[in-house]
Order: structure tokens, then sequence, then C-alpha cells
């Protein structure tokens, strides 16, 4: 390490080969996987490791995301912040499927946050998320948010299925997927986006 140490990847390679011999030979307490990724992502180190291989990931920031929404009491303020700490925890530890669920939460719950909002002349009545989507859909056609929530539609009915991403009713053991870490990062990025536009636009249908 101490070789390494004006080398970044040299010295997190080193550090990790240090704490493996550790494990084996001494029987010691040292770092898991998890843990070291977890520190390197809090510190925006820009590396992974995925062993055996220690992976770039400077390119994949989370999207930003406001830190407030003015729409929002300060209870729905801290589960939105909470989920979004959650689902980058959950990456950075390499879980990319329970990264990409609980984030999949979060967005089902922004899109319930809807009931009850104006929409012109009416009110959004439905209480699920399906329901609020489609409903939000017939009352804003012509507009961005209804190209959004169809996209979104869409991914959430992917990741939901056994034979996409399977992280809402179990994945199919013979033909489905299992979500790396790169397509977790892209699902997370895209589904905190939508997020972000959508509670733009609650903000300015609370007005």
């Amino acid at each position: 390490m101490s070789q390494a140490a004006e080398n970044a990847p040299l010295f997190i390679e080193a550090f990790y080969d240090g704490c493996e011999s550790l494990r084996s030979e001494a029987d010691l307490t040292v770092p898991e996987v998890g843990r070291i990724n977890r520190i390197l992502s809090e510190h925006g180190v820009g590396y992974e490791i995925r062993p055996p291989a220690l992976v770039a990931v400077g390119l994949h920031q989370p999207i930003p995301v406001p830190e407030r929404y003015q729409s929002l009491d300060e209870q729905a303020q801290e589960i939105v912040q909470q989920s979004l700490q959650q689902s980058e925890k959950l990456l950075a530890e390499g879980h990319p499927r329970q990264a990409v669920q609980e984030i999949l939460w979060l967005m089902e719950s922004v899109v319930t946050a809807f009931k009850g909002l104006g929409t012109g002349e009416d009110t959004i009545e439905a209480k699920y998320f399906n329901k609020i989507a489609q409903e939000l859909r017939t009352k804003r056609k012509g507009q961005t948010i209804e190209q959004v929530l169809s996209w979104l539609t869409t991914l959430h009915g992917y990741l939901s299925s056994p034979t996409g991403g399977g992280v809402r009713h179990g994945a199919d053991l013979k033909s489905g997927i299992t979500i790396n870490a790169d397509e977790g990062r892209l699902y997370c990025n895209l589904i905190r986006s939508y997020v972000t536009f959508l509670m733009s636009e609650h903000e300015r249908m609370s007005r």
C-alpha cells in the first residue's frame, strides 16, 4: 500500500488484496467489498471494486435532484431524500437489484402524491400508481408529462416483470435476467430524472 500510495487504483487494489490475505491467512475481521465501495462512493473516488476487477465509475454519477420540493411537507421531504440515499448506498455496496427496487418504490410514491391535485376543472381521483398515471396522461394530452408517464409506465412494467428486471414480482429463474451494476446505475438514473420532472410538475400543479 505504501508503494502504491501515489496511484489511486493501485492503492485500492493493494488495500483490497491485503484485506483478502488477512481474511484467509490470519482469520482477521476486515472490511467487506460493500463497505469499501461505500467509502469510495462517499468520497467520490471514482472507482468501485467488482471482484476480481476494479472499475472506473467516475462517468456514472447519479442524476442530481433538488434537496427540497416546495409542494411537499417535511415528512415527505425526508422520505424522498432517505430513499434516494438508500438507493445510492445499495449501488455502492454492489446490490443493483435492491437499489433499483428502492428507487422504483420512490417513483411509485411520488406518482401517488398527485392524488387529489387539480388538472384544470378536474381532480386526480385514482389512488394507485397505474391508475393515477393513466388518469394524468388522459388529462394532460399533448403535454410533456403525457409522454414522460408513457415512458415511465413502460419502464415500470419491464422492471416489475419476472422476465424483465424482476424487482417487484420476483424473477423467472429459467428465463429472467439479473440486473448488473451498469444496468442498475442506468435504471436508477432514469428513474431519478423522472422523479425530478414529476416533482417539478407536482409543484406547478399545487400552486
